[in-house]
């Protein structure tokens, strides 16, 4: 049986989405598989979320990801929104949850680390949850 697919979507698809992408793919890969994307793009990913990435997991997500727009996405199952303030276009799931996270973008090394704390406690809940 294949895994399930979670879509993480955020407005730019490049800082909170592309974290919980990464965290999914190196926490909980056999549980689901990690795909994200967003309505609008920036023309890279964070560049702090991904120092502090590389500085805490030892994962490079420049190497292995880059900002997507939704249709980019294959039919998934689970589509967990960020938490960004705007309405999400419809998108064909099974389930749907919104993580309802702040946007470290701008802020200091520890709000960053915050917010990919709470993206990992959440994947690890996710994970969980679809086994």
């Amino acid at each position: 049986m294949s895994k399930p697919k979670v879509a993480f979507i955020c407005v730019h698809n490049s800082c909170r989405s592309q974290i919980a992408e990464a965290l999914g793919k190196h926490f909980a890969a056999d549980a689901f598989e990690s795909y994200s994307a967003g309505t609008e793009l920036k023309d890279r990913i964070n560049p702090d979320a991904v120092r502090l990435m590389k500085q805490l997991y030892g994962i490079d997500m420049e190497q292995a990801q880059r900002p997507k727009l939704l249709e980019e996405l294959p039919p998934v199952d689970v589509v967990v929104t960020m938490g960004c303030n705007v309405e999400c276009p419809y998108l064909p799931c099974k389930r749907r949850e919104d993580w309802g996270l702040p946007d470290p973008t701008s802020k200091n090394d520890a709000e960053y680390i915050s917010v990919i704390q709470t993206i990992e406690a959440k994947i690890e809940g996710l994970a969980k949850s679809l086994k």
